[in-house]
């Protein structure tokens, strides 16, 4: 056989950002219509059935146009786009086309992107790409803010080889070690296995080889529905670490409170148990009704290929061990708030009994002056 070439794909760069409390995506499409003039999409699996795969709410696709990179000693035209979620997080995509190139070539640009637009890079490319979309959207967003949390992934797609080649044996024909891994230094036995290790086929022809922070897709018929998959696994990710470090900062914060609450006075303690109860009470609320939007974004439940391809990503991006993580945290501020709930009751129950110990003793203090006088 002769080497096999990539007759047609691309690499795409993928950036998420946490931007705000959540976002009316309703608002998102009028204002980009109006401010920008350009349509939007929402997104739908292009393979599957409705019924088959649900989102909760449908993300909206900007196309932000074409950008000019620059790999090593070339120009390349890209294509931007971004995708909203309503629960706050924005998903950049930049598109690199691969066009007629061999293996070793294909290679060398997915790891030129990921050196020009990678998390290693130190390029400002994805800060200003969020600067046109804040400035544009801001009005859709509640509570927007300034995260720092990031998830990059970086994702190389094959939609035509040289000649026909079955999904099974592209392993066989081409070193994927240097594209899934990045590294140029041979690795181990192990290492290689655990590289290769979630591997998954639905049909004969295509293939998709997925890892922490890379993942390798042969879709023939263009389908961009593994992509997309991938990229909600992504956002749920980035959206939980969001909250499980909000939670990081808020408990000693609130046992800080907790404590100053205990100093007051007798007479204070039963309201400010009360309101440090409520203003927890009203925490708690608001983040299990995020993290529940959060883990319903996406439901996969009539196509077994990408049911088994999410379960994957989520449990090989720590999904589930991060939103347990959210699930501790908020049960200690749940019972947290219980505590000062039932201590402000006992606490009101104390002043009653003491306000009506004083009672009585007025009025055996008033009846013994009167028969003394």
């Amino acid at each position: 056989m002769a080497e096999l070439r990539v007759q047609s794909g691309a690499v795409i760069a993928q950036r998420f950002f946490d931007i705000c409390y959540s976002i009316d995506l309703a608002a998102v499409e009028l204002l980009w219509l109006q401010r920008v003039g350009g349509a939007t999409s929402r997104i739908r699996l292009t393979r599957t059935p409705t019924k088959a795969v649900a989102f909760d709410v449908p993300p909206v696709l900007l196309n932000l146009g074409p950008l000019n990179l620059e790999l090593g000693t070339r120009n390349i035209t890209a294509a931007i786009t971004a995708r909203l979620y309503d629960f706050g997080v924005v998903a950049f995509a930049m598109e690199v086309p691969a066009e007629s190139l061999a293996w070793e070539e294909f290679t060398g640009l997915v790891n030129g992107v990921d050196a020009s637009v990678g998390p290693g890079s130190g390029t400002d490319i994805w800060n200003t790409l969020l600067g046109r979309i804040k400035d544009v959207l801001t009005p859709a967003m509640t509570k927007p803010g300034d995260s720092h949390l990031q998830e990059d992934y970086l994702l190389a797609e094959v939609r035509l080889w040289s000649e026909p080649v079955t999904g099974a044996k592209i392993p066989d024909l081409v070193d994927l070690v240097p594209l899934l891994s990045g590294e140029t230094r041979q690795l181990s036995e192990g290492a290689k296995n655990d590289l290769m290790r979630q591997r998954f086929s639905y049909h004969v022809d295509d293939l998709a080889i997925i890892t922490w922070d890379r993942a390798f897709i042969v879709e023939p018929r263009g389908d961009s529905d593994v992509r997309d998959i991938l990229e909600v696994a992504n956002a749920q990710l980035l959206e939980l670490r969001y909250y499980d470090k909000l939670l990081d900062e808020e408990l000693p914060r609130m046992y800080a409170l907790v404590e100053s609450t205990r100093r007051h006075s007798f007479l204070r303690s039963p309201r400010s148990f009360a309101n440090l109860a409520r203003n927890l009470h009203a925490l708690v609320a608001e983040i299990t009704e995020l993290t529940e939007r959060v883990d319903n974004a996406l439901q996969v439940t009539g196509d077994v290929y990408l049911a088994r391809i999410y379960t994957s990503a989520l449990d090989m991006f720590r999904v589930p061990g991060v939103g347990s993580a959210v699930d501790k945290k908020l049960a200690i501020i749940r019972d947290t708030y219980e505590a000062l709930f039932n201590e402000a009751s006992g606490s009101r129950g104390e002043m009653l009994e003491a306000a009506i110990i004083l009672l009585i003793l007025l009025e055996i203090a008033i009846a013994l002056s009167r028969h003394a006088g």
